[in-house]
């Protein structure tokens, strides 16, 4: 049976999305663990946001993932410029999906993660929430992408440098 929710199988999907990463004052960066539909087997851990929708800035995007996929309120301006930018390829859902991301780090104390405000989708394909240093995040093998703990290791020292500032 085909889902629905999900392009036909070998669809090339292009998107832009706004990824963004909370840092605690500690150093550790919000990541959520999930898998694509096709292989819960092999799940992973990856970052937090989604597709800029039409007549939105990927600022706005950013802004409007954090509170639905993990319940985050913030102000706009909290978000600064971004911290990286890449595009990688990859498949899920059976897709080939090419994939312009942009970062943007933000500095969090205490938050408190909720998943109530996620896409039906997402509520099947993610299960939990961790925060993670870059290095043991490298030390696992289970980022989704193999550029993830670099992205971390930018988020933080933008922290850092922004609260030193």
């Amino acid at each position: 049976m085909t889902d629905t929710r999900l392009p036909p199988p070998g669809t090339v999907v292009r998107r832009k999305t706004a990824r963004v990463l909370p840092v605690r004052p500690d150093g550790k960066v919000l990541l959520l663990h999930g898998w694509d539909p096709l292989r819960p087997q092999t799940p992973y851990w990856f970052t937090i946001g989604g597709g800029v929708e039409p007549g939105e800035t990927v600022k706005q995007a950013g802004i409007r993932e954090l509170p639905e996929e993990v319940g985050i309120l913030l102000p706009p301006d909290q978000l600064g410029e971004p911290v990286a930018t890449n595009e990688i390829e990859f498949e899920w859902g059976g897709c080939p999906i090419i994939q312009h991301q942009t970062f943007f780090a933000v500095g969090v104390d205490a938050v408190e993660v909720s998943f109530a405000n996620q896409e039906q989708l997402e509520l099947e394909t993610i299960s939990d929430h961790g925060w993670w240093h870059p290095d043991e995040l490298e030390a696992t093998g289970q980022a989704a992408h193999i550029t993830i703990p670099n992205l971390l290791r930018q988020a933080v020292e933008e922290i850092r440098y922004r609260e030193a500032s």
